[in-house]
């Protein structure tokens, strides 16, 4: 194998999980969220040449992924499918665990928020440390805690929203 190669499948193993979880938070779908991640790593691929190091290699990729999930998100214009894609999964989707139930739905809350808000969560939810988060989302650190915590505070009232249903 030879070196970009060899980069690039560390690149992977390390920052696949979370590129995966960043792109759920944005579509609420495994399989999207997984062509997304796919996709993600296919522009990094192409241009791994040319990272010139002026940032952590990590926050490029997931500049990358957001991007990429913007993308998505313009192009699909959030189809009206969703009743009939739930009616199709309830139908022959095998049983879920709990903890399952309740990652998804955190994942659809999290969907719910806007942009910005679902790119910090998400990055703290995979334990991403604040100072690189500031860096990826442009903000002082000082601030980024006080979007964490409001944050979570819109969360849990989506969250309790959805357990009212």
């Amino acid at each position: 194998m030879d070196t970009k190669e060899t980069q690039f499948k560390e690149l992977f193993d390390k920052n696949s999980k979370i590129i995966y979880h960043l792109c759920y938070g944005y579509t609420g779908d495994s399989d999207s969220a997984n062509d997304l991640m796919q996709e993600t790593f296919i522009k990094v691929w192409q241009n791994l040449d040319g990272f010139r190091n002026q940032s952590q290699i990590s926050t490029w990729i997931y500049r990358i992924a957001i991007n990429t999930c913007l993308s998505y998100l313009r192009v699909e214009k959030r189809k009206v499918t969703d009743e009939i894609s739930d009616f199709i999964l309830e139908n022959t989707a095998e049983p879920i665990s709990e903890k399952e139930e309740q990652v998804s739905l955190l994942y659809k809350c999290i969907s719910q928020l806007e942009e910005n808000e679902r790119i910090i969560i998400t990055l703290v939810l995979d334990e991403v440390p604040y100072p690189e988060i500031a860096e990826i989302s442009g903000i002082s650190e000082g601030n980024l805690r006080v979007k964490i915590h409001r944050i979570k505070h819109r969360l849990t009232d989506i969250y309790n929203r959805y357990e009212r249903l």
